[in-house]
C-alpha cells in the first residue's frame, strides 16, 4: 500500500492547473445511461471514484473507451445497457454511485442499487432521493440491502427537499428530464456542479430551469441525444492549494479555475492575511507574514465549504490566536483532528465546534488519513511541519486529488509517493 512522504519548511512557487471537478465528473458520467448513443466527456480527472463510476456504467453492458487519455476523455457508449444493477462491491466504495438510481428509472424503469459507502465521516441517507422517486410514481423496496425501485414511467411532481442534498437534487434532476410532465425541486441544492449538472442534461436535450437555486423546475421529455462535454474544474483541490500557497507563505498562480465558485473561500484566506488576486487564467495567492485567527462555519453553497473545512483547521494551526470552526454538514468530521494533534496541533473539540490555538509548532510523524479531505490536511500539515511527515492511508487522498503529490512537487515541495513502510 502506498504513503506519501513530505519534508516540511518550503516556500511553495509557480503555477499549478487544477483538474476536472470529482463532485461534477460524477453526476455528469452517470447522466450519459439517460440517451441512447455515444457521449463524449473531457477534461475527465483520473480519480478511483471516477473508475469506480467507470466500471459501474460497465457492469450495465455500456463500453467506454479513453478517446484521448493524455486529454482526459472518455467516449461512453450506452447502447448496450441491459443490466440495471449497481452490486455492492462498488458502492461501498464510494456513495455517489447512487446516482445511476434516477437515470435507470427514468430511462429503463427499473434499478437494483445497493445502499452506499464512502467516507466515514457521518450518516449520509439517501431518503431524499427516494422520497423524490416515488412522488414522480417508482415503487420502492429495500431488500437484502439494496433499493429496487420500479416505474413504467414517470411523472412530474412537487418535490419538497427536506435538506439541501447535492446528489439527491442531481438524481431527482435526472430522473425528472424523462418523466412525463412538469417536476419541481424545492429546497434544491445550489452547488456549482448541480448548476452544471443541469447544463449537461439541457446540452441532451431536456427543460431545466433554475439549477444552481433553491428552486429547480423540469420539464421532462420523450428521449434525451448524447453530447460532448468538458468537466468544470474542481473547487476544492483549487481551494486546497490555495491553503497550500498561505500557509507555507508561498506565491502559487491556481489556474483554471471558476473565481465566483471559490468565493467563501476566498474571504476567509484573506481574513487570515494571505493575499488573492485575480489574474488571466486564475488565481494568485500569496502568504504574508503572519496568519490571524479565523472563524468559520460550514454551510451548503454559496456558503463555506465542508470540503475545505479540514484544511483550513491547518491553516488555523498557523495563526496567532484563537480560532473556532464549526461543522454543520456531517457530524464526524473531525476525525482528523487527532492526528493534527500528533504533530503537536492545539485544538479541542466540543461537540460539533473545534478551538484551534495558535500558531503550534508541527513536528512530522507518521500519520493515518480517515477520509478523503483528512488526507489533504495531513499533507498541508506535512508541508509546514518540522522534519518528516509519513501519511498513510492514501487511497483515499486518490479518490479525490489526481496525482497531488506531483503537483506539490511542481511547486517546489520535497514530497514524494513510496511503498508503505514496515
Amino acid at each position: 500500500m502506498d504513503c506519501i512522504v513530505i519534508r516540511g519548511g518550503r516556500h511553495l512557487k509557480g503555477e499549478v492547473r487544477i483538474s476536472g471537478a470529482k463532485n461534477a465528473a460524477l453526476p455528469i458520467l452517470a447522466s450519459s445511461l439517460l440517451a441512447r448513443g455515444t457521449s463524449t466527456f473531457k477534461n475527465v480527472p483520473l480519480l478511483n471514484d471516477v473508475d469506480t463510476m467507470r466500471r459501474l456504467i460497465v457492469g450495465m453492458g455500456a463500453t467506454i473507451e479513453p478517446a484521448d487519455a493524455a486529454a482526459r476523455t472518455l467516449r461512453i457508449c450506452t447502447d448496450g445497457v441491459s443490466d440495471f444493477d449497481a452490486p455492492y462491491e462498488l458502492v461501498k466504495t464510494m456513495r455517489a454511485s447512487v446516482l445511476v438510481l434516477g437515470p435507470l428509472v427514468a430511462r429503463h424503469g427499473r434499478a437494483r442499487v445497493s445502499l452506499p459507502g464512502g467516507c466515514a465521516i457521518g450518516a449520509r441517507p439517501i431518503d431524499q432521493h427516494l422520497k423524490g422517486l416515488e412522488a414522480m410514481g417508482a415503487k420502492i423496496a429495500l431488500e437484502h440491502g439494496y433499493v429496487v425501485a420500479k416505474a413504467r414511467r414517470l411523472h412530474g411532481a412537487a418535490i419538497v427537499c427536506d435538506i439541501p442534498t447535492v446528489t439527491g437534487t442531481e438524481n431527482l434532476m435526472m430522473a425528472a428530464a424523462l418523466a412525463k410532465g412538469r417536476s419541481t425541486i424545492e429546497n434544491a441544492a445550489r452547488e456549482p456542479e448541480v448548476e452544471e449538472l443541469g447544463r449537461v442534461l439541457n446540452k441532451m436535450g431536456a427543460h431545466v430551469e433554475g439549477a444552481g437555486t433553491s428552486v429547480v423546475t423540469v420539464e421532462g421529455v420523450e428521449e434525451l441525444q448524447p453530447i460532448e462535454h468538458a468537466i468544470m474544474p474542481d473547487r476544492i483541490e483549487a481551494g486546497t492549494f490555495m491553503v497550500a500557497a498561505a500557509i507555507t507563505r508561498g506565491d502559487v498562480l491556481v489556474r483554471d479555475v471558476v473565481p465566483e465558485h471559490l468565493d467563501a473561500v476566498v474571504a476567509k484566506l484573506r481574513n487570515a492575511g494571505a493575499e488573492v488576486t485575480p489574474e488571466e487564467g486564475g488565481l494568485r495567492v500569496r502568504g504574508r507574514g503572519e496568519l490571524s485567527p479565523i472563524d468559520i462555519t460550514t454551510q451548503p453553497f454559496p456558503g463555506f465549504p465542508t470540503d475545505m473545512q479540514a484544511q483550513f483547521m491547518v491553516l488555523a494551526t498557523r495563526a496567532r490566536g484563537q480560532s473556532v470552526i464549526t461543522e454543520t454538514i456531517f457530524e464526524n468530521r473531525y476525525m482528523h483532528v487527532q492526528e493534527l494533534a500528533r504533530m503537536g496541533a492545539d485544538i479541542v473539540v466540543d461537540g460539533r465546534t473545534s478551538v484551534i490555538r495558535g500558531p503550534s509548532k508541527l513536528s512530522g510523524a507518521k500519520v493515518m488519513a480517515t477520509d478523503l479531505r483528512a488526507s489533504a490536511s495531513l499533507i498541508l500539515a506535512g508541508l509546514v511541519a518540522e522534519g518528516e511527515t509519513e501519511v498513510l492511508r492514501v487511497y483515499h487522498l486518490d479518490r479525490g486529488y489526481e496525482k497531488i503529490e506531483r503537483k506539490l512537487r511542481g511547486l517546489g515541495a520535497d514530497v514524494k509517493r513510496v511503498r508503505e513502510r514496515g
